[in-house]
């Protein structure tokens, strides 16, 4: 039985919360007779429920996992320097662990958010004369780049940046979530053959056996309404002010109800938008489990998702909640500009410009006024689309292939 380590400071589980990529490929490769141990921070900002540990690190066995807990100090917010201590402390910390104590990887997979621990898989596959796959979740250092507005010249880019292209030229293979990077990783110095694109996706176990949300819960949705909702993080990214503006645009039609489940350092803001505005027609909910998902979906006519206009997702987007909604044969209204829409793709709603109040109206509109028929061949078009491309069954035996080399 082979031994496969992940180094992702940033995975959850369902018990604790955001990020799960790592979670659920793991949970397939014990299915396929692997064991697997994941280190992971002990905080993060993601987090609904924080580890207890104990020391440097903490052992926790989750869904037969074996999670390493490395002890990581807290921060105040996603975009403070102490989160980038954060990041270097994780790092540090790693290099302490004993990986004598545990049994002997046959191939290591590290994940960025984070680039840091690169240099930890680095090590220990030369201890262990075995190879390490890298990654790639989001573009980083582009990302401050191109979202936060850095420098290309400022120190956090350029040292970010050595990790990144330390870890494009010595990881055997490089995965990416995002189908059209490989141009950029090429002209960070990676080879082109290492390139391999595996997204993100959707746990079958997971989806099929949701849990109902409660009668409380139901009752905060309108009834004999068209709803168009959204669930997921309320952040800068999500460019929510646009959905909350087509409300606006949309509130005298006592018909049409816009929700959004979740929590974020923007909600506030929407939630005085829409105070200010008198927007009687939206109703914020409290984040639910993930187990969760599905059965609020199903209460949904459309299903919202969009994010910022930036140059940095020209290179794709893989977000969890849009193959959430896919999953929930739901139309979708897609508001993110990106070479390849997936919505386009499999048919199965609406995509339009980002940060566009008036587009997202118009689309609202289009499908309210659209036969149900038609609305749910939409929805059974992002089904099957997201059954044939994006399980984490499917995803899995793709990493599977490369570690089996």
């Amino acid at each position: 039985m082979k031994n496969i380590w992940i180094i992702n400071q940033y995975t959850g589980s369902p018990y604790y919360g955001m990020n799960y990529r790592s979670y659920y490929l793991a949970k397939e490769f014990v299915k396929q007779e692997y064991n697997v141990t994941i280190f992971a921070g002990s905080y993060s900002h993601l987090f609904t429920n924080i580890p207890k540990t104990n020391g440097l690190f903490t052992n926790e066995k989750i869904d037969d996992i074996d999670y390493v807990w490395v002890k990581t100090p807290k921060y105040k917010s996603s975009k403070s320097i102490g989160r980038v201590l954060n990041m270097l402390i994780f790092m540090i910390n790693l290099l302490f662990f004993n990986i004598f104590k545990i049994k002997k990887p046959d191939v290591i997979i590290v994940s960025s958010l984070s680039l840091f621990p690169v240099l930890n898989a680095y090590i220990w596959s030369k201890i262990f004369k075995i190879e390490f796959i890298f990654e790639v979740r989001d573009i980083w250092p582009l990302s401050l780049i191109e979202l936060g507005n850095f420098s290309k010249y400022h120190p956090l880019v350029l040292f970010l940046g050595w990790f990144e292209k330390f870890g494009y030229k010595k990881a055997k293979y490089v995965v990416s979530l995002l189908p059209n990077a490989k141009e950029h990783m090429v002209s960070r110095g990676m080879d082109e053959k290492k390139f391999r694109y595996i997204p993100n996706g959707i746990n079958l176990d997971e989806v099929q056996n949701y849990e109902e949300i409660s009668k409380e819960l139901l009752s905060k949705v309108p009834k004999d309404k068209f709803i168009v909702g959204y669930v997921g993080t309320i952040g800068i990214a999500n460019a929510l002010e646009y959905f909350m503006q087509s409300a606006n645009k949309l509130k005298e039609n006592d018909r049409i109800h816009f929700i959004i489940v979740g929590k974020g350092g923007e909600k506030q803001k929407l939630q005085e938008y829409c105070d200010f505005n008198n927007l009687t027609n939206v109703t914020f909910i409290e984040p639910i489990p993930k187990i969760q998902v599905q059965g609020m979906l199903k209460y949904f006519d459309v299903c919202y998702i969009g994010l910022k206009k930036e140059k940095l997702f020209k290179f794709g987007v893989s977000p969890n909640k849009l193959f959430d909604y896919m999953y929930s044969s739901k139309p979708i209204i897609f508001a993110i500009e990106t070479k390849e829409s997936l919505v386009e793709i499999s048919k199965s709603g609406i995509s339009i410009k980002s940060e566009d109040s008036e587009a997202i109206k118009n689309a609202v509109l289009k499908l309210f006024n659209t036969e149900n028929k038609k609305l749910d061949k939409m929805g059974i078009c992002g089904h099957k689309y997201v059954i044939n491309n994006h399980i984490y069954k499917k995803l899995t035996m793709k990493y599977i292939k490369l570690i089996e080399g």
